[in-house]
């Protein structure tokens, strides 16, 4: 048995809060025994999510659907048991359902689109067209860019006759304040009248998805933009942007995909005022948290206004033991909110896990996602999903079910249980890491972050805005949020160097500083030079090889755990928690693993397995075998 009380039985707040997708006609008693089963295993929370397959009797945010809201609120509460509320009536978020557009049909989805001009023409506008500019293409050809509704849409709540086909809402101009003011009425507000006595206490949070400025885009000529969007746009970017607008359309103009790097940034910034800081600010005076995800898996900027920073692993995007867990943006998001965590000192991150895996997606699928998620520092898991109802076609919308329909749920309590313990391990802890990887806040590099990995060398993703804000750059590194990076990676990717381009005097002057003291690398196989002297980069070091990054790495003190010789499917995680040291362990590999390693902390060893709950005093770390896709956990007890 685990001799640590809050590892052996944690806290119910550590529960998995998987999504419940509402997906039929609904019943209370129905209701209140599917809550009670979660509960028998070991589920003590849930995300109340209307979904696909409601009667058109239970409209989104009806009088009706709210009712039984109330009854899983009120038997959750009985319970001790978390409900976190969904703001949309399905995805992405932003329309209410299309009831933003259809309380002011201004409010439509806006988007750019180009309209090819004869010489001398004028573009045909209709009254809700605006003109953007006419420009000319380098081939000579004119274009007028202009601003109109799209069609855009977002998935609905109810089948078209007895399905597969389904609904669809307009979508909402979630670039414009104005359109997210009436959202934020229709639903948060609609939220705070219905169940504001629960707040903070069962209900804990409201989930947002995905937003995104072209939400479900059936269109493939347009481009993300509402009205007076360039004047912004060239705010932001410190250039007049006009000239550049055909390459958001044509590849062949000069420069433009670092043209349309940029105009995409812009529209990130833009999102992040227009959408993410009212939600944040909203739920911050009501005393709950955002929580939820943004589009992008590598999305790290708009992490700051999420109480609950969080992503979402779908669509086998990541597989452990597959190059995707560890290649592609999809491979950084459990760092991007764990990272995000950390630094803007937060106490739990998530990860909506699991969702359209399919049929065939296996217990050891599920664990290994567990164990990718948790090893990166992820601490609150919310599984996709729970199915009310597998009637007819809800069966094949977005599977599996990963609960009570699936053929592991006689035995779920030992698996929820699991997770309970790597969640409150990573909670309420403080994380050894010596390295960090700078990202920008669209975009993080994963090929310096795969050499980390594959030779045990921790880190965590570091917002360039950090370090003009709220960083402390000394001659040891980079202090922040209780962090001490004493080696900092730029992986020279195109857009961490358009980043840095646009990073503000203070940020400049900081990594200046870190050139200066020899804290900062810089990851590339092919250094472009110019460049990098353009941007005050021209004295850092310049490394290529996995081999040559890690000495230079373990030069500013790096190392840690000390495995000999690296093992490429190995990942750990060090935290300190109630004085003792923790080491996660996980193998990644099909194959397993037998190893001896060093750690630089002295005390009294033992070895925890976390699923069988068992832990053995060990004299040294030596010979252990971990089994393909299996986790261990070293603790070090009276540290000193």
């Amino acid at each position: 048995m685990i001799g640590v009380a809050g590892l052996r039985e944690p806290d119910r707040e550590f529960s998995l809060l998987p999504f419940w997708f509402w997906n039929d006609d609904l019943d209370e008693r129905e209701l209140r025994r599917q809550i009670a089963d979660f509960q028998r295993h070991g589920v003590d929370g849930f995300v109340i999510h209307p979904r696909l397959g409601l009667p058109r009797t239970l409209g989104w945010l009806s009088d009706a659907l709210l009712g039984f809201m109330r009854v899983a609120i009120e038997e959750a509460e009985r319970r001790g048991m978390t409900v976190v509320l969904y703001d949309e009536g399905m995805y992405p978020s932003g329309s209410s359902a299309g009831q933003v557009v259809a309380r002011d049909p201004r409010h439509r989805c806006r988007g750019l689109a180009r309209i090819k001009l004869a010489c001398g023409d004028a573009p045909p506008l209709a009254p809700d067209q605006h003109l953007v500019a006419i420009v000319t293409r380098r081939t000579g050809e004119r274009l007028a860019v202009i601003d109109r509704p799209v069609d855009a849409v977002i998935r609905g709540l109810h089948y078209v006759g007895d399905g597969p086909e389904e609904e669809t809402h307009p979508y909402a101009d979630i670039l414009n304040p104005a359109a997210v003011a009436s959202f934020i009425e229709l639903v948060y507000d609609r939220y705070a009248a219905a169940f504001g006595a629960h707040f903070g206490r069962t209900i804990r949070a409201i989930f947002t998805d995905e937003p995104n400025p072209l939400g479900r885009c059936r269109e493939a000529d347009v481009r993300p933009g509402t009205t007076g969007i360039l004047a912004e746009v060239n705010a932001l970017l410190g250039y007049d942007f006009t000239p550049h607008l055909p390459a958001l359309w044509h590849e062949g103009e000069p420069g433009a995909a670092r043209f349309r790097r940029d105009y995409d940034w812009a529209i990130a910034k833009r999102l992040e005022e227009t959408w993410y800081r009212p939600l944040h600010d909203w739920c911050a005076a009501h005393g709950l948290a955002l929580t939820g995800h943004p589009a992008r898996g590598d999305e790290l900027g708009a992490q700051r206004y999420f109480q609950i920073p969080g992503q979402d692993l779908v669509w086998r995007w990541v597989l452990p033991g597959e190059p995707s867990a560890l290649e592609g943006p999809e491979s950084t998001q459990a760092k991007c909110s764990s990272s995000a965590m950390r630094h803007l000192g937060r106490r739990r991150n998530s990860n909506e896990c699991f969702g359209a895996y399919g049929h065939d997606f296996t217990w050891e699928e599920m664990k290994g996602l567990v164990d990718w998620c948790c090893v990166r520092g992820v601490n609150l898991l919310y599984p996709h999903a729970f199915y009310y109802s597998l009637r007819g076609p809800r069966r094949d919308e977005r599977p599996p079910d990963v609960g009570p329909h699936s053929p592991w749920w006689d035995a779920y309590a030992r698996f929820a249980q699991y997770c309970r313990r790597l969640c409150w391990l990573n909670t309420d802890s403080a994380h050894v890491c010596r390295v960090a990887i700078l990202g920008a806040d669209t975009h993080l590099p994963w090929a310096a972050a795969k050499v980390c990995f594959q030779r045990q060398r921790d880190f965590n993703y570091l917002e360039l805005r950090h370090l003009g804000e709220d960083a402390a750059v000394t001659a040891e590194g980079v202090r922040l949020a209780g962090m001490r990076y004493t080696a900092v990676i730029l992986d020279a990717t195109k857009e961490l160097l358009d980043a840095v381009e646009r990073c503000p005097a203070p940020g400049r002057a900081a990594l200046a500083a870190l050139v200066a003291a020899g804290r900062l690398l810089v990851w590339s196989a092919a250094p472009a030079p110019a460049r990098l002297a353009a941007l005050g980069l021209a004295d850092a070091p310049v490394v290529g090889a996995p081999g040559d990054l890690v000495a230079a790495l373990d030069r500013r003190g790096a190392r840690d755990l000390e495995v000999s010789p690296p093992r490429p499917d190995l990942r750990y995680r060090h935290v300190v928690k109630g004085g003792d040291h923790y080491y996660l362990l996980v193998n990644e590999g099909p194959a397993p693993l037998t190893l001896t390693a060093g750690i630089p902390v002295a005390g009294e060893l033992s070895l925890i397995d976390p699923l069988a709950a068992t832990e053995t005093p060990i004299a040294e770390l030596a010979e252990v075998t971990l089994l393909p896709h299996a986790s261990l956990i070293v603790r070090v007890a009276g540290a000193r």
